[in-house]
């Protein structure tokens, strides 16, 4: 299953380190070639001998060690791998991981290395429980690293709590899921779009809408993780851009990212529209900025913006169309008309009014709704959850159609 896979094994220094000798014979059996790569503090705990042994491959320890001719090992490694799986990794790995820290083998691995990344945590219960590790998890989360969260149980010193290593077998198959390509997405383009548009009514002030990009965004990760080719359309947001794999292209205004969904929808097997298009703009925007004390303002006129999602379903062909309908009232009614006057093969609705859904926070509460008018009703969850949800969707469709 994973024949002429190259995959680099990242072995912090916990006790759970033994594991990942188990975990490298899961892989190998699988067909893959392992390199191990080690910290300092790892080797207190298994030999790299015993690594090499199993894998036939020189363990790596040291951050130049040589492997081929002027190059340090951490760049020619970065090069062939297809991923890296870093199993255990401790609190203090996962720090230097999202601080950007390359002082050792595996760090510096990390910041080079282009291939999806795997950590499996590791560690005491109250260590991992900590908010500062919890922050740098979703750092690396945000930036599209995969996390195996460690499992409920006792761990070495006694304590019982999640924070011990998660199962081997379901490591390892988590590792074929990604290699393997399982998912229908792997490999065929999506394009998500999120955030708002603004619509200027001079160089200062514009109509909007509170929209933070927050589901766009973690649409576009979550494809990404499964291997899907990914195109994010974003209108402004104070979010970091993603800097692993997803590609980037920022927009203001509803022309622009009509302009960007043209250039790309037909290339597109996925098209999930998350953004939050103003409806409305300015008819005439001034040069200037409009002073307060100016007597000539006494009403603005507005015309509509062009309506995206209906201009894609009348284009669409075989691809999934996705979109999202935020209302504060009328919710399934109005979201069932959208479905079907645009044209859509799914269609996440929310209730603006409910608290815990909708702009700007971490959390949302959606219905998905099908073309057959089938209803999937998820509870309160983390945005990053919904769209493992609607990805899940949208995979069964894409089986459905293209088997």
């Amino acid at each position: 299953m994973l024949t002429q896979k190259e995959i680099v094994l990242g072995v912090a220094g916990s006790i759970a380190a033994y594991k990942a000798a188990e975990i490298l014979r899961g892989l190998c059996r699988l067909g893959a070639r392992v390199t191990v790569v080690m910290t300092r503090n790892a080797t207190k705990f298994v030999s790299p001998l015993t690594f090499q042994t199993l894998s036939g491959q020189k363990t790596v320890c040291g951050l130049f060690d040589p492997v081929e001719e002027f190059k340090p090992e951490h760049i020619a490694l970065a090069q062939k791998a297809d991923l890296l799986l870093v199993a255990p990794a401790t609190a203090n790995v996962i720090g230097k991981f999202a601080a950007g820290i390359a002082d050792d083998s595996l760090t510096s691995l990390f910041l080079s290395v282009r291939s999806p990344i795997m950590l499996a945590p590791a560690m005491n219960p109250a260590m991992y429980a900590n908010p500062f590790v919890q922050r740098n998890l979703r750092i690396l989360a945000d930036e599209g690293v995969v996390i195996i969260e460690p499992e409920v149980g006792e761990v070495a010193c006694g304590e019982s709590g999640k924070g011990r290593l998660a199962p081997i077998e379901d490591i390892i198959n988590q590792v074929v899921e990604i290699l393997s390509g399982k998912s229908p997405l792997r490999q065929r383009k999506v394009v998500v779009t999120a955030g708002p548009t603004r619509e200027y009514l001079d160089p200062v002030r514009y109509l909007s809408n509170g929209s933070s990009g927050k589901m766009g965004f973690a649409l576009a990760k979550a494809a990404f993780r499964r291997g899907a080719k990914v195109t994010l359309i974003s209108g402004p947001t104070s979010l970091p851009r993603p800097s692993v794999g997803i590609e980037y292209i920022p927009v203001v205004t509803a022309s622009e990212m009509m302009q960007a969904l043209d250039e790309h929808f037909s290339s597109s097997s996925v098209v999930i529209m998350a953004a939050a298009v103003c409806d409305f703009k300015p008819v005439c925007r001034a040069s200037q900025k409009i002073k307060k004390s100016s007597s000539s303002l006494t009403s603005i006129e507005l015309e509509t913006t062009p309506d995206i999602l209906k201009h894609l379903g009348r284009m669409k062909k075989d691809q999934i169309l996705v979109g999202f309908a935020a209302e504060t009232e009328n919710v399934e009614a109005n979201a069932l008309a959208k479905l079907q006057e645009k044209n859509l093969d799914l269609i996440c609705s929310n209730d603006l009014t409910q608290k815990g859904a909708g702009f700007e926070g971490d959390t949302n509460i959606v219905t998905i709704i099908d073309a057959h008018r089938k209803l999937l009703h998820l509870p309160l969850m983390s945005k990053e959850k919904v769209a493992e949800k609607i990805l899940d969707k949208i995979e069964q469709l894409l089986i459905e159609r293209f088997g």
